[in-house]
């Protein structure tokens, strides 16, 4: 069995309690006790809610509408927060290479989605991931399902310094939760488990094992993603 998410994240952590300073420790983990600590579940969008239309823009500057996205059955969106985050770039390529395959069988789009604009394609480059990375302008989808947050620590950022929301392009410090939507046709919640520590996201066979339960499975359809 290849390692889990959880695994390449335990191995992450340790090579920055190697390498990290004592004081970076303690407010990176801060942050993420924070988030755990005030996240609550039954504020979030329920299975069988749905979801406003949404258009998202990919890499190509192509629109990827909520309803084109469920046309044919469900489709699966993967939120993260940006393209050069450390736990992201563990994250996408594990999904590329134990979720994507199984979805594609089955013709269920996969996204990837932040509210990063533009898309970073570098990221995108620097895995070869195979399914589209898109961006959420305005944060209206990440906001619609109140995955969003903002960090504790907000200084202020002197012109031409670089900080978190020119990274993202929305010059804001609100960032995206890392979180997986499975939504069905109408734009129906099957799914969604959102991770307030990003060092502890929904792994690959949670997904495939909520499809199982939501969606019976039937001969491949075109993938519209």
């Amino acid at each position: 069995m290849g390692k889990t998410l959880k695994d390449r994240f335990n191995e992450l952590q340790a090579e920055r309690e190697r390498s990290w300073s004592a004081e970076q420790l303690a407010r990176n983990a801060g942050q993420r006790r924070l988030l755990a600590k005030r996240h609550d579940p039954a504020k979030l969008p329920q299975v069988g809610d749905e979801i406003p239309p949404f258009t998202l823009i990919d890499a190509e500057g192509r629109e990827l509408t909520r309803d084109a996205l469920v046309a044919q059955g469900p489709a699966v969106l993967i939120f993260f927060r940006f393209g050069g985050c450390p736990a992201c770039n563990i994250a996408l390529p594990h999904y590329d290479a134990t979720l994507r395959p199984e979805l594609q069988a089955r013709g269920i789009p996969l996204v990837a989605v932040s509210a990063q604009t533009p898309v970073d394609r570098a990221l995108i480059q620097r895995h070869d991931l195979a399914f589209p990375v898109a961006s959420d302008p305005g944060y209206a989808l990440a906001r619609s399902l109140g995955i969003t947050f903002f960090p504790e620590d907000q200084p202020e950022v002197a012109p031409g310094e670089s900080w978190i929301g020119a990274t993202l392009g929305t010059f804001s410090y609100e960032i995206d939760q890392p979180a997986v939507l499975v939504l069905g046709p109408g734009g129906k919640v099957l799914f969604l488990d959102v991770s307030p520590d990003w060092l502890d996201r929904t792994e690959s066979e949670t997904i495939l094992a909520a499809l199982t339960q939501t969606v019976p499975t039937s001969s491949p359809r075109r993938a519209t993603a």
